[in-house]
């Protein structure tokens, strides 16, 4: 008898329970019983939490690919500067060997000063192969950044051998000296070399100045 009771007071228990979540109005939960009440904030309260979860997820994932992306950013640059920090010391004879091949392909340029001496020189160099200069006219100066072009155009009548002496005595000349659009015709007994020599000088620091300003004003 005591355990039909006990039994008859857990459905009774249970049929209150439920009756609660009975012919509740969904347009007016502060009417709802104490249970469904506690039920739906429970229900509200865990949505909330998972949606939160959600988010902060997507977000963290986004950072985490982002931080990903940095890390092998950062790898790379540290493997580049690594093999550089290895071969420090070959990149430092490299440059001081580029830098003694500048130095001397500038001591083979001549200043403004120093052209004058620079044309006698090619003109004594025809003259000491007994040719004859039909004329030994320089031209316009073209200045570029860092050197100037001077064109010379050149007729020599003389001897073939001669006058492969002069060629091989201008290109050894202490300056860049270049002989271009070479044509040889003969003339009688002879031979008649046309040719424009081009010789370059270094700017002084006036002219680079210059130069760059204009240039500067050129790409603006």
């Amino acid at each position: 008898m005591a355990t039909t009771a006990k039994g008859m007071d857990i459905n009774g228990a249970f049929e209150r329970f439920a009756g609660q979540f009975r012919n509740l109005n969904p347009n007016d939960p502060a009417s709802w019983p104490i249970v469904p009440k506690v039920a739906l904030c429970a229900l509200v309260t865990v949505a909330i939490v998972v949606a939160l979860w959600f988010v902060w997820l997507t977000g963290s994932a986004e950072e985490l690919a982002a931080e990903q992306k940095k890390e092998e950013g950062l790898r790379a640059d540290f493997q580049k500067k690594l093999a550089q920090a290895v071969n420090l010391d070959a990149l430092r004879k490299q440059r001081e060997q580029v830098q003694q091949y500048v130095t001397q392909l500038e001591k083979q340029l001549p200043s403004k000063s120093e052209m004058d001496a620079l044309l006698s020189d090619i003109n004594q160099a025809g003259l000491g192969r007994s040719l004859t200069f039909d004329h030994f006219r320089p031209g316009q100066v073209s200045v570029k950044e860092y050197y100037a072009e001077l064109p010379i155009s050149i007729r020599v009548t003389g001897r073939f051998h001669d006058i492969g002496s002069f060629a091989s005595d201008v290109a050894h000349l202490s300056r860049i000296v270049t002989l271009n659009n070479l044509e040889i015709s003969t003339r009688s007994d002879s031979l008649v070399m046309d040719t424009t020599a081009k010789t370059f000088r270094y700017l002084d620091p006036d002219e680079v100045a210059a130069q760059r300003k204009a240039t500067g004003g050129k790409k603006k």
